[in-house]
């Protein structure tokens, strides 16, 4: 314990919970000695309820991790940059691209890391996928990710409010995988957004993209599924079949499984993490971000009926 980098947790909700305090815990590299929180708090931490209040209070704190809402996010990490602390971020980093880029500038000014998290992207299956479809012609790619919202985000009404992100938020999980095991760059060519008439974000989508070489690449994104979970991407490449299911924890190629096993993806987060803080470097990789805001961009809006948390 002794070696390991005192950290401040921010946003003390789900997510901090059901992931990062564990994934914490059970690595080697920090220690969550702050927690800060409106509501929530860290046991055998201090605790704070002011973000400013503990820049402030806890100089020697130079790590932070921003588990909040995407839309708060943007005030806290250009202060923790500023005042000199090196910044992990929650999926998406950021409401905006703008917001993104910004605090990119601001991080690299002040020699400080940033780092701009896709956890999906730490799933088993995801690296050797990419290692594999490296030397393969792409044909095809097609993604279905479909799960319960009321199942994952009980509760969360800030997820249907405007830099909430809608279905997005689970979807883009879905787009760091693709852009992370495809070589070249994803364009958008279409979408239609289905937003219940009672919320500001959409509950499901459909996207159309291409690669630069031209391969179709179709998403189908769903918040209202029931039962199992779908979390599927499958590629269509010269060399037969590659499936990645289960959010990216299972790879097939030809059928056959090459990889499975448990969940390490926020655990492969902070191991990365305190290898960027040790190099002095940042990972700031926005194309998930880009293909979100390119697919409200060119997307048709569709009204549906109302959906109930």
């Amino acid at each position: 314990m002794a070696d390991r980098i005192p950290l401040a947790l921010v946003g003390i909700g789900k997510i901090a919970r059901d992931q990062h305090i564990p994934s914490i815990e059970g690595g080697q590299d920090f220690v969550v000695a702050v927690g800060v929180s409106r509501h929530g708090k860290v046991e055998g931490a201090e605790n704070f309820t002011d973000f400013e209040a503990f820049l402030a209070a806890r100089p020697d704190i130079k790590v932070v991790s921003l588990c909040t809402p995407p839309e708060v996010r943007f005030d806290m990490a250009k202060a923790a940059i500023a005042a000199g602390r090196h910044v992990l971020m929650e999926k998406p980093p950021a409401t905006t691209l703008g917001e993104a880029e910004a605090l990119s500038e601001l991080a690299t000014k002040a020699g400080v890391t940033l780092f701009a998290t896709w956890h999906s992207r730490f799933a088993l299956g995801v690296e050797p996928a990419r290692q594999w479809l490296s030397d393969k012609v792409i044909q095809s790619i097609s993604i279905v990710w479909k799960e319960d919202v009321r199942r994952w985000h009980p509760g969360q009404a800030w997820i249907w409010e405007p830099g909430g992100f809608g279905v997005f938020d689970p979807g883009i999980n879905a787009l760091s995988i693709l852009t992370e095991i495809v070589p070249d760059p994803i364009m958008v060519q279409s979408s239609v957004l289905e937003f219940p008439e009672n919320k500001k974000q959409p509950i499901a989508a459909s996207i159309a993209m291409r690669t630069v070489e031209g391969a179709p690449v179709t998403a189908e994104f769903d918040w209202r599924q029931e039962g199992p979970q779908t979390w599927d991407i499958t590629v269509q490449t010269n060399a037969g079949e590659l499936r990645l299911s289960k959010g990216g924890s299972e790879l097939y190629i030809g059928g056959e499984e090459q990889a499975s096993g448990p969940d390490r993806e926020y655990a492969g987060i902070y191991e990365r993490f305190a290898q960027l803080i040790r190099s002095r470097q940042s990972d700031t990789d926005y194309q998930p971000l880009r293909i979100v805001a390119d697919s409200f961009l060119c997307g048709e809006r569709k009204i549906v009926a109302p959906f109930e948390d």
